[in-house]
């Protein structure tokens, strides 16, 4: 019988080639080489959700939450500023991120985008003394040929920054800063804070930042560019925006991550990593997700506030557990169900931790 496996060698003797089963193995031996890494992260991430957090890892009075535009175009009225008030008593809500925008892609700013601004304002001043109503404004940043903000442009980046002052005029108490996706290292971001960040604070006002993801692996944000992705910046770029601010949010959601073990270990080890990067003085907040949308990023039945409020104590309590400047950031209003505000109470935001 031929054996297509052999061959014979010039003195006649056959050479046993590889058999099938023998390919195999190889093939595996391969693929377990490449899962090795996948499966190192994964365990990590689990051993990051491991553990307690301490008692005293609860608010500070320093949280926030993302509202809709429909707070300052008419759609929201009194009878809705009440419930909003009863939601948030008791907790350490301290900031409403109130969507005034977006930007236009030169960086300017229709007065017309929020007629309803000084109700609300006036209305949150009287009804929640001590809350900070800031302007959360926003665009996409242009790339691969896509129309958007040129951070590039110093007529641009004063556009914004006269924009900041623009709603500041208008009576909101701060600037609330998302502009996406910024890739790594990106100086003309950093000049735009470095002129935006004087500006708000003349005018009596606070410059917060939506913040990108902290590279959690050496390197990761390289390989993630090579695939166009600029979703992670490294520890030293976040530090860079975080000491050009007054508050610095993550929006530590959108991981792809398949289990809720792994998203909440994700967010304690994203906590950590922050918390080393962030100056003392600037507050920092730990995004958590008020949303439900399944996409290729998003898996709601992984990403769930309970996991991340447990993964951002425990990052804290292992980190830094004394710090004043933490707090969370809630995203988004208009999307959040009772779970998502027990999760919160429950998990952090019903405590007095001041």
């Amino acid at each position: 019988m031929n054996r297509p496996f052999t061959r014979r060698t010039p003195n006649g003797k056959r050479r046993w080639r590889p058999r099938g089963r023998v390919l195999v193995r190889i093939a595996v031996a391969l693929v377990l080489l490449l899962l090795a890494p996948v499966v190192a992260a994964g365990s990590a991430l689990r051993a990051s959700y491991a553990g307690s957090p301490a008692d005293d890892a609860v608010t500070r009075g320093r949280d926030a939450v993302w509202l809709g535009h429909h707070w300052v175009d008419g759609r929201r009225g009194d009878a809705d500023l009440t419930r909003l008030a009863e939601r948030i008593a008791g907790t350490g809500i301290r900031d409403l991120y109130v969507h005034a925008g977006p930007l236009e892609h030169d960086g300017t700013l229709p007065a017309s985008d929020y007629p309803r601004a000084r109700w609300l304002i006036e209305s949150v001043h009287r009804e929640l003394p001590g809350v900070r109503v800031q302007a959360w404004l926003g665009d996409k940043v242009d790339g691969s040929g896509k129309a958007g903000l040129r951070l590039s442009s110093a007529t641009t980046r004063d556009a914004i920054t006269a924009s900041a002052r623009q709603v500041l005029g208008a009576g909101f108490d701060g600037v609330h800063l998302d502009v996406e996706p910024v890739r790594t290292g990106d100086r003309h971001f950093l000049k735009l804070l470095d002129s935006l960040h004087p500006a708000v604070r003349s005018a009596g006002g606070v410059l917060s930042v939506a913040a990108q993801q902290i590279d959690p692996l050496p390197s990761l944000h390289t390989a993630a560019s090579t695939f166009g992705s600029p979703k992670w910046w490294t520890q030293s770029y976040f530090g860079k925006v975080a000491r050009r601010t007054d508050q610095i949010a993550v929006m530590s959601y959108d991981t792809a991550l398949p289990w809720e073990n792994l998203y909440g270990g994700y967010v304690a080890q994203q906590t950590t990593l922050a918390l080393q990067a962030t100056p003392a003085g600037t507050d920092l907040l730990m995004g958590i997700p008020f949303f439900h949308t399944d996409n290729w990023g998003h898996d709601g039945k992984a990403e769930t506030a309970a996991a991340a409020v447990r993964g951002s104590r425990l990052g804290l309590t292992r980190e830094d557990r004394h710090r004043r400047n933490f707090g969370l950031a809630l995203y988004v209003d208009f999307a959040a169900t009772e779970a998502d505000w027990r999760a919160y109470r429950n998990g952090w935001g019903a405590r007095d931790g001041t």
